[in-house]
């Protein structure tokens, strides 16, 4: 196998080795990645073989050997590094982040701010993963015998990271796990894996050991095999939920933790400041062109409210510059490709052909979709029922709270949701009775800070990422019983 310099440069064009065994390396099919938004070349990157992939889970198992008996200040050092260089290349890796994944230049920034955090915090976690002393003489049994709990990293991972956050779901990957001292085989999404190829070698230059981390992209056949390799003992997937469960059935014996796919609702009780509501669900349902899975997809407003909600709903959507990702106006950029845009023009027309009415929005150019409003849909139509990942929401009257609620869960997925409300009483029937794994009230269920618990139940997932979550997940409680006499 050759071995390269992290980034070489041809004709203004940067091609991006990957990282395997410690090494950049420069070996399988060199090809291009472009842009969403015009289409040109951005790099070019090497996607592994299958042998490759071979070699990278045993070397994950031998470095795995080393980091599981890493001292947690060690761990740590490693991790504050990575965020130190994160911060010192911000503005580089930003820009990467906008031309590969069509990312808004602002957003993109807020997405490296994102991942430094991730770091950040997963550096102050590796020294805090904390077990407990268990009293045994609870039972007349366990007398003269007490215990220690304490968590061991589980070992070799297999992750696999969507495009949507090319960076910082990589890092909510990478991070707990070099944070619990277990190794990772990492296959970034194809659409966009320069800037995780670019992460790769940050944290190979961190001093994490040889083997520790590889990243591969790989395709989607290969990437299965790593699935079904008995070396991990974890899969942690992002993604959609057709692929997500599709690979929990191949996994085996492995842990697997699933962060999958939505349609997020929003409640509105005419109590809440309705302007502010409106702001903040076009801003959840049209940044990154809704290509979220926590994205504003369903929002239902009480019905004396509804009129007003929908002007002012109108309005702010109206508002939201659409272009060139890199124009520092641009507020909504491309999807990720022109046949996704296709795809998600194809619902709402569909949805308009079956008498929904088109309140804004519903254009079409290239890659780019116009942020769209719609309203008198119907709850089984794709734009409500599945998850359409695109800049388009549906917004529905109700009459009673209890009715809201009811047409919130009427969906195969919860992820999170939003209650706008200055009522306390109808935000905790909210937190007991919505389907989802987080409950954002006064705020819209896109909102997330990288340190809370982030999971789905129903088809959302199985599981909790935010880094202390991760931790837990990626380590095993282990047990040690003393007698004393």
């Amino acid at each position: 196998m050759s071995q390269t310099t992290f980034i070489e440069t041809s004709n203004t064009v940067s091609t991006y080795p990957f990282l395997l065994n410690g090494r950049m390396l420069t070996e399988g099919t060199l090809k291009d990645v472009r842009a969403p938004f015009g289409g040109e070349v951005v790099g070019r990157c090497f996607y592994a073989t299958r042998a490759h992939a071979d070699v990278a889970a045993a070397s994950a198992e031998r470095a795995f050997e080393t980091t599981r008996k890493l001292p947690a200040f060690e761990r740590q050092r490693v991790l504050q590094r990575i965020a130190q260089e994160l911060t010192r290349r911000r503005e580089e890796l930003a820009t990467l982040l906008a031309r590969e994944a069509g990312k808004p230049i602002r957003t993109a920034r807020l997405e490296l701010d994102r991942a430094i955090f991730t770091f950040q915090v997963a550096a102050e976690e590796s020294t805090r993963i904390y077990g407990e002393a268990l009293p045994m003489d609870v039972a007349e049994i366990g007398v003269g015998r007490w215990g220690i709990v304490r968590r061991f990293p589980v070992g070799p991972i297999v992750a696999i990271t969507p495009f949507n956050f090319p960076l910082n779901l990589v890092a909510h990957k990478i991070a707990p796990a070099i944070a619990a001292g277990c190794t990772m085989v990492l296959k970034p999404a194809p659409q966009c894996p320069l800037s995780a190829l670019a992460l790769a070698q940050i944290i190979q230059q961190a001093g994490w050991p040889d083997g520790a981390l590889n990243v591969l992209p790989l395709t989607n056949e290969d990437a299965s095999a790593l699935v079904e390799n008995n070396r991990f003992k974890m899969l942690t997937f992002t993604g959609s939920s057709k692929v997500g469960w599709g690979l929990r059935s191949r996994a085996g014996f492995k842990r697997v933790v699933l962060e999958l796919g939505g349609n997020a609702a929003v409640l509105v009780h005419g109590d809440s400041d309705l302007a502010y509501a409106a702001e903040r669900c076009a801003t959840g349902a049209f940044a990154y062109a809704g290509q979220s899975c926590i994205s504003v997809q369903r929002i239902f407003v009480e019905r004396a409210a509804f009129g007003r909600f929908t002007e002012l709903l109108v309005e702010q959507t109206k508002r939201l510059m659409v272009g060139d990702p890199l124009d520092e106006a641009t507020d909504v950029g491309p999807m990720i490709s022109e046949a996704e845009a296709i795809r998600a023009h194809e619902w709402v027309d569909e949805a308009v052909g079956g008498g929904a009415r088109l309140l804004c929005g519903g254009n079409r150019e290239g890659s780019l979709l116009s942020p769209t409003v719609l309203t008198a849909t119907k709850p089984e139509s794709r734009v409500n029922s599945m998850e359409i990942f695109a800049p388009v929401a549906t917004v529905e009257p109700y009459d009673t709270f209890e009715e809201a609620l009811r047409r919130a869960n009427d969906s195969p997925f919860g992820l999170q949701a939003g209650v706008f409300t200055r009522d306390v009483r109808l935000v905790f029937r909210a937190f007991e009775e919505l389907q989802v794994g987080g409950v954002i009230a006064g705020d819209i269920p896109s909102w997330r800070s990288d340190q809370m618990p982030y999971g789905g139940v129903k088809q959302s997932g199985v599981g909790r990422e935010g880094l202390r979550y991760s931790i837990e997940e990626m380590t095993d409680r282990k047990l040690l019983v003393v007698k004393s006499n």
